[in-house]
């Protein structure tokens, strides 16, 4: 089930909502799945991307969170995974960072026997998000408005995410540079970039190709080269 990224006036209602199944499907467990939840609750509301919809925390940064040691880090967080609440996107290699997203649609499963626990009007909405995360599903349709001679790749969204990337460390370089760029393609370590006009290409080729590598390689893995065309 795709869902939506908690934005918009009710974001806080939803953030709070999900935080709170999260808290009732861990206190009808076990012992230990209180303490995973607790800490994955501590995790989630401190440190999550909600604009990419992703947890990215090095294994010391959650030790020190959690006053636990790496070794215990990396338990839970295969036990997170395990039970379906973190799905990864990216390993940890080569000294990067791995990437998690927060599973709702499992979070939605597990919890939804001790909505009404909670009250009537926390599985009433939380009853109204489900249905509406499944019309998501069921309804999006993706349109592709570039030239009919570009053929769709999966890789876009992961182009989307690193404008994003972007955007959120220089918001004036990303506008003046970066904002207009188009995934072309991802092919073999290489991946190609179309620019508005070939002054742009050359520029960016010249002084921004290393930063634009760099951002690039957090959602597509391994980049040997960037090649930006026009």
């Amino acid at each position: 089930m795709k869902t939506a990224r908690p934005t918009g006036p009710l974001a806080s209602v939803h953030k709070y909502d999900l935080l709170t199944a999260m808290a009732i499907a861990g206190l009808n467990g076990k012992t230990g799945s209180q303490t995973s939840m607790l800490r994955l609750i501590a995790l989630i509301t401190a440190r999550y991307n909600w604009k990419l919809d992703e947890l990215t925390v090095g294994q010391r940064d959650i030790a020190r969170m959690w006053s636990v040691d790496e070794r215990t880090v990396k338990r839970e967080i295969k036990r997170l995974t395990a039970i379906g609440f973190l799905t990864q996107l990216r390993p940890g290699v080569r000294g990067r960072v791995a990437a998690y997203r927060l599973n709702q649609a499992e979070v939605y499963r597990q919890s939804r026997p001790h909505w009404e626990e909670v009250g009537p009007d926390f599985a009433v909405r939380m009853d109204m998000n489900r249905h509406c995360l499944d019309d998501v599903a069921q309804k999006v349709v993706k349109v592709d408005f570039r030239p009919a001679s570009r053929s769709q790749h999966p890789r876009d969204t992961a182009w989307e995410r690193t404008s994003v990337r972007l955007a959120e460390t220089d918001p004036d370089l990303h506008r003046s540079w970066f904002s207009a760029l188009a995934f072309e393609s991802f092919e073999k370590g290489l991946l190609r970039l179309r620019a508005s006009s070939s002054f742009v290409a050359k520029y960016i080729m010249t002084h921004h190709q290393k930063r634009l590598q760099k951002a690039a390689s957090l959602e597509f893995g391994a980049i040997d080269k960037v090649d930006v065309l026009f």
